[in-house]
């Protein structure tokens, strides 16, 4: 065990005053994480914390951008849980591509600014291995009402 607490992810989650959450109960028919091959995709996580979502509403009327990038890192976190009640998370190479959808108020045109919450974030964690490609999209609605959702395919060995 101690050569798992001296991992670099372990140090930056600890650095950072968080730890890997249990995995977010799916909320409809799906599993929280796949393996296939020497990757791991993980459904869309939500901003739950304890069960309960951070921040509900639309991002640019309801929900601000820094709340809604807030919560967007709470979404990575949850992806991270996904992928290490599967795999472990020593067992992540990289982060290979983040997905992070925004439910957007009309008008409201900075998705990216938002998953910048999630990307930043795995970069805290992973340092270099946790520079990913991504997409940032503006939708109308999204499950339960929440502003962010994200998913994300990791590397393993």
């Amino acid at each position: 065990m101690a050569a798992e607490a001296a991992t670099p992810w372990r140090k930056n989650l600890e650095r950072l005053g968080l730890s890997v959450p249990a995995v977010a109960a799916p909320v409809a028919a799906y599993i929280p994480a796949v393996r296939t091959g020497s990757l791991v995709y993980t459904s869309g996580q939500l901003p739950f914390v304890d069960g309960e979502l951070s921040a509900v509403g639309k991002v640019g009327a309801d929900v601000t951008l820094e709340a809604a990038a807030e919560a967007a890192r709470l979404c990575a976190l949850n992806a991270l849980a996904a992928v290490h009640d599967l795999v472990g998370l020593d067992e992540v190479v990289r982060i290979v591509k983040v997905v992070g959808f925004v439910a957007s108020a009309p008008g409201f045109a900075d998705q990216p600014l938002v998953i910048n919450g999630a990307s930043e974030f795995l970069g805290e964690v992973f340092g270099e291995a946790g520079a990913h490609a991504r997409s940032a999209v503006g939708v109308s609605e999204l499950p339960k009402n929440t502003p962010v959702e994200v998913e994300l395919i990791a590397e393993v060995r």
